[in-house]
């Protein structure tokens, strides 16, 4: 199942003088699940395609924000 952001917790053994570590996450672009690029897939107009800088919205990925969540920005003005 496609998901863009991947999280794992590191092991902790019990004889660790340090804390135990918080999860660990990471981004997976969008292209690793796609397989091939299938013909007539949809495509954004062209503004807004060069706004999210990929043609396909199925290739399309925004950058995650600091706190770990992902803003959706309006292609308006």
């Amino acid at each position: 199942m496609y998901t863009p952001v991947k999280c794992y917790q590191p092991y902790y053994s019990p004889f660790d003088p340090c804390p135990p570590r918080t999860p660990i996450c990471y981004a997976t672009p969008p292209n690793l699940y796609l397989g091939f690029q299938q013909p007539n897939l949809p495509q954004y107009s062209l503004k807004e395609a060069l706004y999210k800088g990929t043609l396909w919205p199925s290739l399309y990925d925004p950058y995650p924000l600091e706190g770990g969540g992902y803003r959706e920005q309006s292609t308006e003005g």
